[in-house]
């Protein structure tokens, strides 16, 4: 099988950050089939574009087995909100382009991933001139989050996006989701057909997390980095308006004379103001780490008594699932959950972590001071994890799944 997969911020391989599709692809490759990426230029958290992307329109590479067709985007893309739409705009045209002369041959399916939402303007396009089906991947529900965060607030971008919204679930062959609650608002809200809907979810990468479980020296790497005897709290992730990552500083400040260490890492548009904030509050319990990519993750995650999962406290946010959790899992930590509905849910079905209240500092502090004082239950909800992520959320075995879903569209 042929599958042409359209995602603007498909990782290239050095990159940092969430590479769902990266592993999916390998493990479609391994299988015998042949995939060929839409991807963008600029890195999802819109702050670079590599220099051998400068001035170019398409740029074809290639990634392991999978051929990658890097398609424009404009470095407006963080500037204000018409340069995040023009970011957005710009790789519509340039994958349209791509997808009609660079993408050569016939294609079995369209596999589609958002946000953003219009990449599906491509696929549907792409569909209608190959003639061939598509399948559109609901990631977060959009413009919802958008609306939430105050990132969209243009009345007649949000109405465009409602209607596209619709028109694009309707033009799907299939839509999946990632969470449970996806796939109920969809089908209670949008008028979705059940039969339509597939439930394929983040996953655990058990390739990577037991190639270092297996070998390396936790202690002596929390040594190196002079964290010897803090009890750590690592966030990995985009440092963004929607994950909301004061509230960990608030929580960091209000525990300040204990041991404790926030380790944040990533990158994104909030980074530098939340870096200002811990120097204006005199903090030396959070610390900064640059993007690293996956396998040194890892690493980090290990050498860490808890990991944590953050977002703004708004209700899509109830919705979905944070990717992170589950590398959290597949290392075996234990979850400091700020993030309620499905997620919460999650950790609660697992028994692997704590949940508090997201932005409610008191009763955040009061969950770490608990945790803090129970090691043994943390190892426990640690193993826990670890063995509930094998079960449910296993990456190859959901690859498989989503495979035979692609088959049974085209």
């Amino acid at each position: 099988m042929r599958i042409l997969l359209i995602h603007q911020f498909f990782l290239e391989d050095d990159d940092p950050g969430g590479s769902r599709f990266n592993e999916m692809c390998k493990v479609w490759t391994e299988e015998g089939h042949q995939v060929v990426v839409l991807g963008g230029m600029m890195h999802y958290s819109g702050k670079y574009k590599r220099q051998e992307y400068k001035r170019k329109w398409v740029s074809v590479k290639r990634q392991g087995q999978v051929n990658v067709i890097r398609c424009y985007v404009s470095e407006s893309y963080n500037n204000n909100f018409f340069g995040r739409l023009w970011g957005y705009f710009s790789f519509v045209l340039s994958s349209i382009w791509a997808g009609l002369f660079k993408a050569k041959g016939q294609f079995d399916v369209i596999l589609v991933t958002s946000p953003p939402l219009f990449v599906g303007i491509t696929a549907y396009i792409l569909s209608i001139v190959k003639r061939i089906p598509f399948v559109f991947e609901v990631r977060d529900l959009w413009p919802e989050s958008a609306i939430d965060t105050g990132v969209v607030s243009n009345k007649w971008v949000i109405k465009f996006a409602y209607w596209f919204e619709s028109f694009i679930y309707k033009k799907a062959k299939l839509i999946n989701v990632l969470t449970p609650a996806f796939k109920e608002v969809l089908v209670k809200q949008k008028a979705v057909p059940a039969k339509k809907v597939l439930f394929i979810p983040n996953a655990a990468d058990f390739s990577l997390s037991d190639k270092v479980l297996n070998v390396f020296n936790s202690r002596q790497f929390k040594e190196e980095l002079g964290y010897k005897d803090r009890f750590i709290i690592t966030y990995v992730g985009a440092h963004g308006v929607a994950n909301h990552l004061e509230q960990l500083i608030a929580v960091a400040e209000k525990l300040t004379g204990t041991n404790i260490l926030f380790q944040l890492i990533g990158d994104g548009m909030q980074k530098e103001n939340l870096k200002k904030q811990v120097e204006s509050r005199g903090l030396s319990n959070v610390t900064f780490v640059d993007p690293v990519p996956k396998e040194e993750v890892f690493k980090y995650i290990l050498a860490s008594d808890m990991g944590t999962s953050v977002l703004k406290k708004v209700e899509t946010f109830k919705t979905i699932y944070s990717n992170k959790t589950f590398d959290y899992m597949a290392c075996k930590r234990p979850v400091l959950m700020l993030i309620d509905g499905v997620s919460r849910q999650l950790i609660e079905d697992a028994k692997c972590g704590y949940y508090a209240e997201p932005e409610n500092t008191e009763e955040i502090v009061r969950v770490i001071r608990e945790a803090m004082a129970n090691k043994q239950a943390l190892k426990i909800m640690g193993d826990n994890g670890y063995n509930f992520a094998m079960k449910h959320f296993d990456r190859r075995k959901l690859a498989l799944k989503y495979l035979n879903e692609l088959k049974r569209a085209k």
